[in-house]
């Protein structure tokens, strides 16, 4: 690392060492520098998990969706065995990708030369190549690490990751009666935001600016003074949005929820790049892509538990959360261009119940490399 890096990551430790009862945010810089993007791809986020979807987008044995992280293509398969597993979109004869899109496939045949991989990532026919030093078993598509957890596909590229799902254990305490491996999706959509990744990270995961920001979208289930920090983790933080208790819970969910699970929605944050909003019978993910230091792709899909909800709801409910989604969108695009000022130095951050999560988030970010590591 350069010296501007060392800096900076000190700075970064000394901000997240900083007391519960008094953090402070990052400076702009964090937010800017192109230079620590490029560190932040090098650690953060090549050595992190990251969510890549649901299991339900691809239930049958065959079916596939193509992701990407960093600069790695992926490619999503339901094997043949009922298990899903993440491979290497790259053909191992010149490298071209060997799957577009999504779809259901007995063999995934390059477009380049035809090579021709089996559901298990097995190279089944590679035509012509007589030289005696081709050898398929040596060819095979490479595997990604990957796990399913709650329904969500996720993926890390260090080969030496450690487990996610021990790391979220506690969470799913939280979130497990919730039942979300059982939701199905019904919507999905990909935009990009100008903005840091960061940013969208932070956005999403306080309650400070929900009545502020959303006063006809969200404040009258979700108003900023009843948000209330939930449980945190080396891998995740939460927090409850509540709601007024002069409104009806939105819908009835899986069975033992208590009346408070009915009554508010649960924000997790999965270190680095995931962000979700629970509740009993909705649930939203936003899956962030970093593509450069101001720009990202943003994943966000909608699920919901059984028939509790009417098409017309679910219909009313994706469009409520297209239009939170720009709302937030505006802000953080905005935002962006001030934090390039050389006037954008720390600021005291709120209180616990309202940004404790954006504390525990740096925490993360401050961790050497940004990852758990083996003991």
């Amino acid at each position: 690392m350069g010296k501007k890096i060392n800096m900076m990551r000190d700075e970064l430790k000394s901000i997240a060492n900083m007391p519960d009862h008094s953090p402070f945010g990052l400076p702009g810089r964090f937010y800017t520098s192109r230079s620590y993007f490029k560190h932040e791809k090098s650690t953060v986020l090549a050595k992190g998990w990251h969510c890549l979807g649901r299991s339900d987008e691809i239930p049958d044995a065959g079916d596939y969706f193509t992701a990407q992280i960093l600069r790695e293509p992926l490619l999503v398969v339901r094997g043949d065995n009922g298990a899903v597993r993440v491979f290497s979109n790259v053909c191992r004869h010149r490298a071209m990708p060997v799957a577009e899109g999504l779809g259901n496939r007995k063999l995934f045949v390059c477009s380049y030369h035809a090579w021709s991989y089996g559901r298990d990532g097995r190279l089944v026919r590679a035509a012509n190549m007589e030289n005696t030093g081709f050898d398929k078993a040596t060819c095979r598509l490479p595997v990604i690490s990957s796990e399913v957890w709650q329904g969500f596909i996720y993926a890390n590229l260090d080969d030496d990751a450690e487990p996610l799902a021990p790391q979220l254990a506690v969470l799913e305490e939280l979130v497990g009666p919730f039942n979300a491996k059982s939701f199905r999706i019904v919507h999905s959509a990909e935009d990009e935001w100008l903005c840091n990744w960061k940013c969208l990270v932070e956005n999403f995961m306080e309650g400070y600016h929900l009545s502020v920001v959303h006063p006809e979208t969200l404040r009258g289930y979700t108003p900023t003074e009843l948000c209330t920090k939930a449980a945190s983790g080396e891998a995740f933080t939460s927090y409850h949005a509540n709601y007024p208790e002069s409104i009806p819970s939105r819908g009835n969910g899986a069975p033992g929820l208590d009346p408070k699970q009915r009554h508010r929605s649960t924000l997790y944050n999965v270190f680095p790049t995931q962000v979700v909003s629970q509740s009993a019978s909705l649930l939203v993910s936003l899956s962030l892509q970093p593509l450069s230091v101001d720009r990202i792709k943003v994943r966000w899909t909608m699920s919901v538990y059984g028939d509790d909800l009417t098409e017309d709801t679910i219909n009313e409910r994706i469009a409520l959360w297209g239009e939170v989604n720009q709302e937030d969108r505006e802000k953080l695009e905005k935002l962006q261009l001030a934090l390039g000022s050389s006037r954008a130095e720390a600021g005291p951050l709120a209180s616990d119940d309202f940004e404790g999560t954006i504390h525990d988030f740096h925490k993360f970010l401050a961790r050497p490399n940004g990852v758990i590591h083996r003991h």
